[in-house]
């Protein structure tokens, strides 16, 4: 189990500039691996509402449960390294097993036996280093949707928000309002709803 705050900066793609992107910084399709998170929250979306998440993601058969929540800088993450009987009963069940990511989540729902199953996001993501970060191409499909992403990840916001800038200004990429995975698989879904 771990803690940590992640620092990252996101721009939307549209296909095309996440072609370029790639054949920019040589990532080959072979680069690229599957993941896919599955989101967990409260019928009345407690945990969405105080600007949090909750997820399982699951990548080359190992399971992980997140709990992402706002801190000072950048997200707090509190990891939990799940075994898959844990992983399917949480995603069969909703029942959240013993362990950090369940008393990190207290004070933001006091019953954890309301927790249901959202939905899963699936991405194909290939990632390089660059300069003192990273850099992640996301290509995700959710629901009926899917779209392209820039992620830089870097140890301070000044600099993941200068690098983006750089290779967005670069590349002619227009700066786009993007909001995080999960709040993108919130949208659509209550799209979907009406």
């Amino acid at each position: 189990m771990a803690k940590e705050t992640e620092i990252e900066e996101k721009n939307l793609l549209t296909r095309n500039e996440f072609d370029m992107l790639a054949d920019t910084y040589q990532i080959k399709p072979p680069q690229f691996f599957w993941q896919a998170n599955t989101y967990f929250d409260t019928p009345a979306l407690e945990i969405k509402e105080q600007g949090a998440a909750l997820r399982v993601r699951t990548k080359s058969n190992n399971y992980e449960l997140t709990l992402k929540q706002p801190a000072s800088a950048g997200l707090l993450e509190t990891n939990q390294t799940l075994t898959e009987v844990e992983a399917k009963r949480l995603m069969e069940q909703a029942e959240l097993p013993e362990g950090e990511v369940k008393e990190s989540l207290h004070p933001f729902i006091g019953d954890t036996s309301m927790l249901q199953k959202l939905g899963t996001l699936e991405t194909y993501r290939a990632q390089t280093s660059h300069e003192t970060g990273i850099l992640f191409l996301d290509h995700s499909v959710y629901l009926d949707t899917e779209d392209f992403e820039l992620e830089i990840e870097g140890s301070s916001e000044e600099e993941v928000r200068k690098w983006l800038t750089s290779i967005l200004t670069d590349h002619d990429i227009p700066a786009r309002p993007t909001p995080n995975k999960i709040k993108r698989f919130f949208t659509r879904k209550q799209e979907l709803a009406r």
